[in-house]
C-alpha cells in the first residue's frame, strides 16, 4: 500500500485522468461527473449477488479492466489471484495505482483480448464486460476465451441496442424466407462504420437475441441474465462450427489498436 495525503492523492487521479471509472480512492473519486452517474458502482450493484461473495482460493481474469473497479471488488472478495488485462496503458496504469492505494495485490497486464491463448492458464471467474462492442472480431474474441481462458464461470456484458426480445429462431429456413430478418427480435449486430457516442473504437451494437445467439454459438450456457446487458454463463461445449480460426499464440505481445480489449465496463 501506498501512503499518500488525500492533496497527493486528489493531484495522481487528476494526472491519470480522465477516468471512465469511478471510484473513490481514500474518499477522492477518480469520475464524479461521469455521465453515467456513479459508474459503475450503479451497475454492479444491479448483478454483484451473481458472483460468489467468498472467492477465497479462486482466480480471476478482468478482460479489459479499464481503471480497475471490478478486478478490485474481486480481490475484496478473497480471490487469490487476479488479473487484469486491457490493450490501454493510460487505463493500466489508472488500474495499478487504485489497486496499490486501495492495498490490494493484483496483477496488470497490457495484452489482447485477441492473444489470451499466450497466458496458458484457466481462470474460475472471467469477467468480460464492456469489451465485444469495441472489438473488430467479436465472434473470434468470444470463441478464444471460451476456448483457452474460462475455467468456471463467465460474467458478460454488452451495450446493447434494439429490441430487448429474443425471437424463436428455427434450426434452419428455407432460402427464400426473408421476412424473419424483418423481425426486430431476430439477432441482430449493428455495424457502426463511422462512431458512436463519440467514439472511434464501438465498432458493433447487438440487439439482445444477438448476444444470446453469439454466446450459444461460442460454447456458453446461460446459467442467469442478472441484469438487462449482464449475463453469467458456463462453458458447456465447443464452438459451433470450426470455432475460432485465429492461432493460439504462444507469445504475450498485444498487437493492433486500443480497441482490442478497451473496456468501458
Amino acid at each position: 500500500m501506498i501512503n499518500l495525503t488525500r492533496e497527493e492523492i486528489r493531484a495522481r487521479v487528476a494526472a491519470l485522468g480522465p477516468w471512465f471509472h469511478n471510484m473513490e480512492i481514500d474518499g477522492v473519486p477518480t469520475a464524479p461527473d461521469h455521465f453515467l452517474g456513479d459508474y459503475p458502482r450503479t451497475k454492479w450493484k444491479s448483478f454483484a449477488d451473481a458472483i460468489p461473495q467468498d472467492l477465497t482460493g479462486r482466480t480471476v481474469l478482468d478482460i479489459g479492466c479499464n481503471g480497475g473497479f471490478y478486478s478490485i471488488e474481486m480481490k475484496r472478495r478473497g480471490a487469490e489471484r487476479v488479473l487484469g488485462i486491457d490493450f490501454d496503458e493510460g487505463y493500466l496504469a489508472q488500474a495499478r495505482f487504485a489497486a496499490e492505494a486501495s492495498g490490494l495485490e493484483i496483477e496488470f497486464r497490457q495484452m489482447s483480448v485477441y492473444d489470451v491463448a499466450s497466458l496458458g492458464e484457466r481462470f474460475d471467474v472471467v469477467l468480460f464486460m464492456g469489451v465485444l462492442y469495441h472489438l473488430r472480431h467479436p465472434l473470434l474474441a468470444l470463441d478464444l476465451v471460451g476456448e483457452h481462458v474460462v475455467g468456471g464461470l463467465m460474467v458478460f456484458q454488452s451495450m446493447q441496442r434494439g429490441s430487448a426480445r429474443a425471437a424463436q429462431v428455427p434450426e434452419d429456413v428455407p432460402f427464400w424466407t426473408t421476412a424473419l430478418f424483418d423481425d426486430a427480435d431476430y439477432p441482430k449486430l449493428h455495424f457502426v462504420e463511422n462512431r458512436y457516442a463519440g467514439d472511434p473504437t464501438n465498432w458493433w451494437i447487438p440487439n439482445a437475441a444477438c448476444v444470446e445467439a453469439m454466446l450459444r454459438s461460442a460454447g456458453f450456457s446461460i446459467v442467469e441474465r442478472p441484469e438487462r446487458e449482464v449475463y453469467v454463463c458456463r462453458k458447456t461445449g465447443p464452438a459451433a462450427g470450426e470455432g475460432a480460426v485465429h492461432p493460439a499464440r504462444g507469445w504475450g505481445r498485444a498487437t493492433g489498436g486500443n480497441s482490442q480489449t478497451g473496456s468501458d465496463a
